[in-house]
């Protein structure tokens, strides 16, 4: 397959940029994972769908991708939520460890090659943190962690486009410290304050109310959120890689922040070609978040509706964009999902049948080529959908008069598209009892009794199924 030029918006330049075709090696993907205190919402499914549609298109033009993400195991929003319940933070992080992959099975999410958990990575934490000990642009502050200068790094500040001065006034996720020296400097390890207690046969320590310690050259602790992102990406990738995502409200601090220590820890720039952040969900237009206890968990949103249904919802708009989410959004994107299945159900028919004189291939070609370099085009989903609903507009009315051919070229063509983007094709099941209905029916009107079989026509209907007579014979879909 050759690959095509695909061009994706980098937040750190302002401007699309061409998704580069590595030598010898797959495409280098990282993103940011979950911090499992609580279950996922559908802000997460839409962050992680949006990003396993976009590796599973990039590898369907040919490009090999390694897509890594780690999830955050060990933080402060976990042991408060382990102190709440009771209980220790590995018991809390493993609960809603187990429940996102859960969930992310459950959308269809596989894209992803490796799951990385921060607490399997504390070497490489640590000897992240050494290194910029070393180079000057951490300190210690006793009894508490080791900071980083964020003035020693001068372009900090240069994804989020914030002075250092608007960083430290900046109201977001940073660690507070009365010893810093400057407000906007951030956590790389942080020391324990409780008596360490050595548990047997454990690499790791554990300490009073199952605070988690880990023994470092630095002094017993354990790391700060934002160093296990690059500790991780590096381990894996080296210090340099094509693209790095996740929500946009990590902009700033936490992606600043990774920039700030990997670069300087390496002295390489770019840490990262490509930048990409997906728009907020938000419900009644205010974010969705645990800690604002709005949230529609992923469990709940998937009792009624198909995970082919939120994929549809997520990627009807563009990545980058915000989605405001309530109940009609939910049923538009259902009847859109069924209307789909019912354009390739009857495809499915004409090919099982004779088809008709034809409709002509040049709106099959057009779907194509748009469908094609709307997604070449910053990953443009809800464009690239807007081909498939103009060719159905045009195809629909005349369906049964396409080829049998046609018909086979049509399938193919929008059952590669929808898989390109992690769809999975699955038509409703017709029960059993409906297709006797059915059969009696035609009996009936092969006998010329109209009346009669307008009453089991009526009767399928009250079932939930309706009928459309056709040159091949009836075809039956549910009734949205």
């Amino acid at each position: 397959m050759n690959f095509i030029k695909i061009y994706l918006f980098d937040t750190l330049s302002g401007k699309k940029e061409l998704v580069e075709k590595p030598k010898g090696r797959p495409l280098r993907f990282f993103i940011c994972g979950p911090t499992v205190y609580d279950y996922s919402h559908i802000g997460h499914g839409r962050t992680y769908v949006a990003f396993d549609a976009l590796g599973k298109y990039l590898r369907s033009t040919g490009l090999e991708v390694f897509y890594l993400q780690n999830i955050t195991n060990i933080d402060d929003k976990i042991i408060r939520r382990a102190e709440e319940e009771k209980t220790d933070f590995k018991t809390v992080a493993k609960k809603f460890t187990q429940a996102h992959l859960r969930d992310m099975k459950s959308l269809g999410v596989t894209a992803v090659n490796k799951y990385a958990l921060a607490t399997d990575y504390i070497p490489e934490i640590i000897k992240q943190v050494q290194k910029l000990i070393q180079k000057k642009h951490a300190y210690v502050i006793e009894k508490d962690g080791i900071y980083f200068d964020v003035t020693t790094f001068k372009d900090y500040g240069k994804l989020s486009r914030r002075t250092t001065l608007q960083a430290e006034d900046g109201i977001s996720r940073i660690d507070e410290s009365v010893g810093k020296r400057n407000k906007a400097d951030f956590a790389l390890w942080k020391f324990s304050k409780y008596e360490e207690k050595r548990m047997e046969n454990e690499r790791t320590l554990k300490i009073n109310n199952e605070k988690p310690s880990w023994p470092s050259p630095f002094g017993l602790g354990r790391p700060g959120w934002h160093i296990e992102d690059t500790a991780i990406s590096e381990k894996f990738f080296g210090p340099q890689y094509e693209i790095h995502g996740g929500a946009v409200d990590l902009k700033f601090p936490h992606h600043e922040a990774e920039i700030a220590q990997q670069e300087s820890a390496s002295g390489k720039k770019p840490f990262v070609k490509i930048w990409l952040h997906t728009g907020f969900l938000t419900t009644q237009g205010e974010k969705m978040s645990k800690s604002l206890r709005n949230f529609i968990t992923i469990d709940d949103f998937l009792k009624n509706f198909s995970a082919q249904v939120f994929r549809l919802l997520v990627l009807s708009s563009h990545y980058r964009s915000p989605i405001d989410y309530v109940q009609k959004i939910g049923n538009e994107n259902q009847a859109k999902w069924m209307g789909i299945l019912e354009f390739l159900a009857k495809l499915k028919l004409i090919i099982a049948k004779t088809g008709g004189e034809g409709i002509g291939r040049r709106n099959f070609e057009e779907f194509q080529a748009k469908f094609s370099e709307s997604l070449a085009d910053d990953f443009n989903t809800p464009k690239a959908f807007g081909a498939l609903f103009t060719l159905m507009a045009f195809v629909n009315p005349r369906i049964w008069k396409a080829t049998k051919s046609e018909a086979k070229e049509l399938y193919a063509s929008v059952s590669t598209a929808l898989k390109s983007l992690g769809f999975k094709i699955g038509f409703p099941e017709i029960p059993r009892k409906i297709e006797v209905l059915l059969k009696e029916r035609e009996e009936l009107r092969r006998n010329q009794q109209f009346t009669q079989s307008d009453r089991l026509r009526k009767k399928i209907n009250d079932l939930g199924f309706g009928i459309e007579d056709t040159p091949l014979g009836p075809f039956v879909w549910p009734l949205r």
